[in-house]
């Protein structure tokens, strides 16, 4: 047998797009290309290792074990390769994360260190919602996704960062005390939410229910930003991340309810599918936040 690295490459992205178009476009090949890669790795294997049915590509089962070794070998080549770059200081690529609209407020400090390390790399960061982050998973479009929930329909990595904190916030009108309310205590208040899709209103609506509170007056908002100045302004209370507020809350600007059964705590999580090939870049970011998360959390979060 007398396949390359190159070929390697090719079968494992193919395997994890599940199709040639989406496999050419992440590696930035034709389509044709990508194809006769394809078949002359196959051409080395008397067993196929991917089938059409129905125009839909499906590799086999021993294409998947194909696969699975293609990418023990690839990530041995790119653990030398970010060695010897390292090494030489020249580690350059693309880093492309998709985060929650809260993660803005922590996934900064994670990088901060490393990109001061590796001034040769370019981050691409996109904040959106939740839905709109696993999309991206889905898609490949993402080396990272940055969330506090993890999705429940796809197989992924998932690296801890930081404990999420959601509690009931308040602007200052109001006097609540120490003593911890029940939490039917939110039928009384206009709840402001996050809009469908958001990781914070999908936590938020899970307390409701497990606690059957029926809220009578809701507003909808399309950003944390929004919630929070929304309620600073007066127009409602809503459950918000603690990491988000911190500011506020030091200033008086916003005071957190006591209620019981809260805060939900959830963890800050980078996650990755977990089939994939990580680049240079993406594999010794992962590696830097395994040996400095603690340091970044005690620096910025204690």
């Amino acid at each position: 047998m007398h396949y390359t690295l190159h070929q390697l490459q090719v079968f494992l992205q193919v395997t994890q797009s599940g199709s040639v178009t989406r496999a050419a476009e992440e590696l930035h090949l034709s389509q044709p290309a990508v194809s006769i890669q394809l078949r002359n790795f196959q051409s080395q294997f008397d067993i196929p290792l991917t089938e059409i049915i129905g125009r839909k590509l499906y590799v086999t089962e021993f294409g998947r074990e194909i696969a699975d070794a293609a990418e023990r070998i690839l990530n041995e080549v790119y653990a030398i390769n970010y060695k010897t770059m390292t090494y030489q200081g020249l580690l350059t690529g693309r880093l492309r994360i998709s985060s929650v609209s809260t993660g803005k407020y922590i996934m900064p400090y994670y990088l901060s260190g490393f990109l001061q390390r590796h001034p040769g790399i370019e981050l691409v960061m996109d904040v959106t919602n939740k839905s709109r982050v696993v999309e991206s998973l889905r898609a490949n479009e993402s080396d990272f996704c940055l969330v506090s929930l993890l999705p429940e329909d796809l197989d992924v990595e998932a690296l801890e960062l930081l404990e999420n904190k959601l509690c009931l916030v308040d602007g200052s009108n109001r006097k609540w005390g120490r003593r911890r309310q029940d939490p039917s205590v939110m039928e009384t208040m206009t709840m402001l939410y996050r809009e469908e899709g958001s990781g914070t209103r999908t936590s938020m609506e899970a307390f409701l229910r497990q606690h059957n509170v029926r809220v009578k007056r809701k507003l909808e908002l399309t950003s944390n930003e929004a919630v929070k100045q929304a309620v600073i302004a007066g127009l409602g209370c809503s459950i918000m991340p603690m990491i988000g507020i911190r500011r506020e809350l030091d200033l008086g600007e916003l005071q957190v309810v006591p209620v019981l059964g809260l805060p939900i705590r959830t963890q800050w999580r980078l996650i990755w599918p977990r089939r994939k090939t990580l680049s240079p870049v993406a594999s010794a970011f992962a590696a830097y936040l395994r040996d400095h998360r603690k340091e970044v959390n005690a620096q910025w979060f204690g």
